[in-house]
């Protein structure tokens, strides 16, 4: 006659293999600092986007655009809000007045955002074609942006306006870049 199996629940027979019970949350009795501790370098898929020391076009898109229509947003909300301030009249009650302002400043604003964001994504789109066009990171890459953006912004005007706005881009990115440079040679940050 055979042995009667004994179950997983019997407890009372002594020559049962000794088990322990499944705890799902074992492994998360760890200290807090090691939960949240994350390397604090930047993680990359390819070995050569890890020695690049630049920001992609996607990235450069999204700063040059994003910053210059925030400084557009911001100057001309406040050049708005200068002429709203102006445009007071002697008998204007307090909230004509406010209404005054506030609509004088968000249409400067929005106006100059978009103008000046515009620029940026010109400017993100040709540096980032000239770097890809040179195969190199240097300084010339964003004066031709500069000179490129500005004559593609003005294009529209005719060529002489178009030349005149190159140049500008051109010198004001030059100028730009050099004072970096400048900055960065000199004032320990």
């Amino acid at each position: 006659m055979s042995q009667p199996m004994s179950s997983d629940h019997d407890h009372n027979n002594s020559d049962a293999v000794p088990t322990r019970l499944y705890n799902p949350y074992q492994d998360l009795q760890v200290p807090i600092q090691n939960l949240y501790h994350l390397p604090t370098s930047p993680e990359f898929l390819f070995v050569e986007e890890a020695r690049r020391q630049r920001r992609s076009w996607g990235e450069n898109l999204t700063f040059y655009t994003g910053c210059t229509y925030l400084a557009g947003a911001v100057g001309g909300g406040s050049v708005g809000l200068v002429s709203g301030v102006r445009s007071f009249e002697s008998g204007d009650t307090t909230k004509l007045r406010i209404n005054r302002v506030l609509n004088s400043s968000g249409h400067t604003g929005r106006v100059w955002a978009n103008r000046l964001g515009v620029i940026g994504l010109l400017y993100a789109g040709m540096e980032s074609g000239v770097q890809a066009l040179r195969d190199t990171d240097d300084v010339w890459n964003s004066v031709a942006a500069g000179l490129g953006t500005g004559a593609v912004y003005r294009a529209a005007r005719g060529v002489r306006s178009a030349a005149v706005a190159g140049a500008v881009g051109g010198v004001l990115v030059g100028v730009a870049v050099a004072a970096k440079q400048g900055l960065k040679r000199y004032v320990p940050i």
